[in-house]
Parts: C-alpha cells; sequence; structure tokens
C-alpha cells in the first residue's frame, strides 16, 4: 500500500474541523493528523503529496447500514458479481463500508444470499472499493398491517432457531436485523439477538408505544427507516415512530431524500434526537445509478421514475438515494453543521456497531474518507488507504 499525504485540507470530524491540516496515511490506516505548518514532525523524507480542491473538504468515510443495491445488483442476486459490483460502485457517493441488506423472501432463497456474503467476506479484497462489513437481516419477521415493500407471502413469526441457521449460513456476519416487535410476542429473538451483541431494530411494525417501549426494555436499540412502515404519530395512538423520538436510548435511521420523508418531518426527528441519535441511510435498490424502468426487488416488479421507486399499488419501494446526497439533504434540511452531518453519516454507524477502526479520521484508524466539494458532491474517495473513486475518471 502506498504512502501519501494530504496538506492543507480542511479535515471535519463529527466532534471539531480542523483547517489548514495534513492527514499523513501509511499501511492502510491513518498514520498522523496536524496543523499542516507542524508536518515536518511526521512526514517521512519520501512520501507523495496528493493535490486537494481548494474550497473541499475531507470528510469520514460515509457507512451506509441498510442498502439494497445498486448499480444492478442486489444483496438478494446471492452472486459474488453483485456484491463486487455494490462495492466498486458505492464509493462514488462517498460510502465506504456497507452492510449488505436482504429483503422478506423464501427462507431459502434469504438462506442462499447469507451463504454468498459469507464466501464475499472470505475473500482477500482490494482495498479500493467500499468493505462489506456485515449483514443487515431486513426481514421476514415483519408485520403484514405494515409490510410495505416487503413480499407479504413470505412474511412470519420470529424464529430462534431459523436466525441461528442462518447466522451459521452466515458465518457470522449478520450484525442487524430488523423486525417487528409484535412478531416477536415474548421477545425470545430480541433477547437472544441482544446477549448475542447484534443491533436490533423495530421496523415495519404495527406496534403500540407501549409495546414498542417493553422491547425497548429487552434489547431493541435502532428502529429502521424512521416514519415508514411503522405506527406513526398518532395523537390518541402513538406507535412506534412517536417511541421511536421519546426513547432517548433507541436511535433512528432516516431516508433523507425528500420522498420517504417530507423535510419538515425530517427536521423534526433532527430536534427530538440531535445528531447523536440518527442514522443517514439509503435504502437504495438496484435501480441506484440507472434509468428509469423497471427493476426487481425481493422478486416484485418495481417502476423507476425519477427518484421514486414504487410497485404496482404505488407503494415506495426502496429508494434511488446516495449517502453524499444524504449529507446534503440533511444540512438543507435542518441546518445541522457539517460536523453533525458527519457523525449521522459515519461515526453513528460506527459506535453502533462497536466498529472502532472507522467512523473518524483519526490517527490508527482505517484510511476511509472523503474528498467533498462545496455542494456535498464526491471528488475522491479512499477506501483503506487506496483511491476508490475519482470524479472524471469513472471507468
Amino acid at each position: 500500500m502506498e504512502e501519501f499525504v494530504l496538506r492543507n485540507v480542511t479535515v471535519v470530524n463529527p466532534d471539531h474541523t480542523m483547517d489548514n491540516a495534513y492527514v499523513l496515511v501509511k499501511g492502510g490506516k491513518i498514520a498522523a493528523i496536524g496543523e499542516d505548518k507542524y508536518i515536518t514532525q511526521d512526514l517521512p523524507e519520501i512520501v507523495e503529496e496528493k493535490e486537494v480542491e481548494s474550497g473541499a473538504v475531507l470528510v469520514p468515510g460515509m457507512i451506509d447500514v441498510h442498502i439494497h443495491g445498486t448499480n444492478n445488483a442486489d444483496t438478494m442476486d446471492a452472486t459474488q458479481e453483485a456484491l463486487k459490483t455494490m462495492a466498486e460502485t458505492l464509493p462514488s457517493e462517498g460510502t465506504t463500508s456497507f452492510l449488505a441488506t436482504t429483503i422478506t423472501q423464501h427462507p431459502d432463497l434469504i438462506t442462499k444470499a447469507l451463504k454468498n456474503a459469507a464466501s464475499f467476506a472470505a475473500e482477500d479484497r482490494s482495498a479500493g472499493c467500499a468493505e462489506m462489513i456485515g449483514v443487515h437481516l431486513e426481514g421476514p419477521f415483519f408485520s403484514k398491517d405494515k409490510a410495505g415493500a416487503q413480499p407479504k407471502e413470505h412474511l412470519m413469526q420470529a424464529d430462534v432457531e431459523l436466525f441461528q441457521k442462518w447466522q451459521k449460513e452466515a458465518e457470522g456476519l449478520i450484525k442487524w436485523v430488523s423486525l417487528a416487535p409484535e412478531q416477536d410476542p415474548d421477545h425470545a429473538l430480541i433477547r437472544y439477538l441482544t446477549k448475542n451483541g447484534i443491533i436490533t431494530a423495530a421496523a415495519h411494525s404495527n406496534a403500540s408505544l407501549e409495546e414498542v417501549e417493553k422491547a425497548a426494555n429487552s434489547g431493541v436499540s435502532h428502529v429502521t427507516h424512521l416514519f415508514n412502515g411503522m405506527s406513526g404519530l398518532h395523537h390518541r395512538e402513538p406507535g412506534v415512530a412517536s417511541a421511536a423520538l421519546l426513547n432517548q436510548n433507541v436511535t433512528n435511521e432516516i431516508i433523507a431524500d425528500g420522498v420517504h420523508v417530507h423535510p419538515a418531518m425530517v427536521k423534526l426527528a433532527f430536534h427530538m434526537k440531535g445528531a447523536a441519535g440518527l442514522l443517514l441511510i439509503t435504502d437504495s435498490i438496484r435501480a441506484k445509478c440507472l434509468h428509469n424502468g423497471t427493476y426487481d426487488l425481493g422478486g416484485q416488479t418495481v417502476t423507476v421514475e425519477g427518484n421514486k421507486p414504487y410497485l404496482e399499488d404505488g407503494t415506495i419501494a426502496g429508494s434511488m438515494l446516495k449517502m453524499n446526497e444524504a449529507m446534503r439533504n440533511i444540512l438543507d434540511y435542518t441546518g445541522c453543521t457539517v460536523e453533525e452531518a458527519a457523525a449521522m453519516t459515519a461515526w453513528n454507524a460506527a459506535a453502533k456497531l462497536g466498529l472502532s477502526r472507522k467512523g473518524s479520521i483519526e490517527p490508527g484508524k482505517d484510511a476511509d474518507f472523503v474528498l467533498l466539494d462545496r455542494e456535498k458532491e464526491v471528488l475522491r474517495t479512499w477506501c483503506r488507504g487506496e483511491i476508490a473513486y475519482e470524479k472524471g475518471k469513472e471507468g
């Protein structure tokens, strides 16, 4: 791996910004960071200097914990080529790590996708692409009342033995599980997941506020795509969304594309949870990066028009959102700082997963970072110290 230094760059971390800084990279890790005028203390005699565009900022590599696909590839394709395409495409939007996300399907098809993910993770891959850091099991333990784009015919009650089988096939890669608390009435699976250090999230659920609170006491610590696929903010019957906003021990993820959630509701969530309580995700599907048309999602036909994918009945089915767009939108919708946006796109996910080597630009961490211009367009992305995307040099 090459050694290089970025000089006179503005470095944005979740807790501070450093102007006129340098970042030294060795062996895929951040070796040193500091004020550029003191660079001679850490700089080797021979090291390549990388040019940094005027006005650009360096932010931590973004972590998408909920993504089904992009560029005509989907986790449920269950092929090495599909995961490779995702890993190679995602740096163009600033994503350097991701959880490959499944969808409700026949158990055998989920098993196939999980086995494929395990095989993909076992390969010694180049650092010059996004890192698949695990699997997010979205479904099939959901409520039919709030199925959304999850195929209803394959929904089921929570099953500890089935999950254990899947985790074995995945070789321990399942790091995150989204389920409806009411589909696990005795909380057996919730408690099992929590005991084994797996993030448990409420999703596609028609639960009451009280049911979610009880599930949170058993281990649910997150709510998947806030406001979408859940009981809401009704003034006499507060549901999952209400519990998500009120419980400060529960983090929320949100799709900030202006389609899934109105910008005013994104702002409300930010004011209620603060930057520390929100994770930005894409929930994107294979159609991202492609043209309008029809595509597959979990065996269903999805029509894409502009930035909205939908099923035949009009149900929104995933998104076309990119992580750098989510960052730009959260800044616009909420007036938050770029440091807070960095927390919501990187630090919070890393912290939630206990992934101490990612999430910020600090010595000893993976050299995962993104150079953004003033409009938050991606200029360059580095994954573990290697250039993975450079604007103008696509393909």
